[in-house]
């Protein structure tokens, strides 16, 4: 397999991304803190048979960013993929998003459910409205993933500790150890996009309301790990319910990166749904 790393200028900036294999196109979407490398795990299966684009957002890695100046913000890197999809022009994709990805992909399914065939959310990111929390998950709303919980390590990040940025994101996400137990190659990912966190504090990110669910009209399939904690099972169980055409598929033995832990069987959930 050879992966290639191409660029696509839109909207003032060099994207860079990479397109593998033939067939339906399938778009991923990276998390806080990823970029393009995030599904090296899933790239075999998932562009056997389908072309296969995975793209870096605006500021994330192969871009060098010190998180001073530029346009990361939440509705920019919509705008983003919308035009990345507009300009690729194959018509309607897959799109698959993961946490912060996730929820670019919820508000493009949104916006333009026309450039979109079917909508994958693996553990959307975000918070819900008021009126959508559960009373037992309201303490949630302040953990990990919040914007409290971000604004933490950023503020450790700012501060020079690099490391104990990421160990405080990583470990309020995964579980305490979790960033101890990341490969080399992860942590530096990383450590790569660590400055992406200072601009993520303020991006302008809007909490999930009982309207937006109930008007993505595409299929969805929303996918979660079976270990994660927190609030991310809680806003994907409230979508799911309220989503007109969602299913949901739950990944034995994985946490929230459940496409690097349980690769086979996120691709054995994904892809027949795709398929249909």
């Amino acid at each position: 397999m050879c992966k290639q790393m191409k660029i696509l200028h839109i909207n003032e900036y060099d994207m860079a991304y990479l397109d593998i294999g033939e067939g339906l196109p399938i778009i991923c979407i990276h998390g806080s803190l990823n970029d393009f490398r995030a599904w090296n795990a899933v790239l075999g299966p998932l562009s056997a048979s389908n072309r296969l684009i995975v793209p870096s957002m605006r500021h994330y890695f192969p871009e060098q960013w010190n998180g001073q100046g530029g346009h990361f913000r939440m509705d920019q890197h919509i705008e983003d993929t919308i035009s990345f999809i507009e300009e690729l022009d194959l018509g309607p994709v897959n799109l698959i998003g993961h946490s912060r990805g996730g929820h670019i992909s919820f508000r493009v399914g949104l916006k333009r459910p026309d450039l979109i065939r079917k909508l994958v959310l693996a553990e959307p990111g975000g918070t819900l409205e008021e009126g959508l929390m559960p009373a037992d998950a309201a303490k949630l709303s302040e953990g990990a993933g919040s914007r409290a919980h971000v604004a933490q390590s950023s503020e450790r990040i700012a501060a020079g500790d690099l490391e104990g940025g990421l160990r405080i994101f990583i470990d309020g996400i995964n579980g305490p150890g979790a960033w101890e137990k990341l490969p080399l190659v992860d942590r530096q990912m990383r450590a790569d996009n660590a400055y992406t966190l200072l601009a993520q504090v303020n991006e302008g990110r809007r909490p999930y309301s009982k309207a937006d669910a109930e008007a993505l009209s595409l299929p969805t399939l929303f996918v979660g790990g079976a270990d994660t904690t927190g609030l991310l099972p809680v806003v994907l169980r409230v979508l799911a319910a309220h989503t007109p055409h969602a299913e949901t598929a739950v990944i034995p033995n994985a946490g929230h990166s459940m496409f690097r832990q349980q690769p086979k069987a996120f691709c054995d959930a994904v892809l027949p749904f795709l398929a249909a």
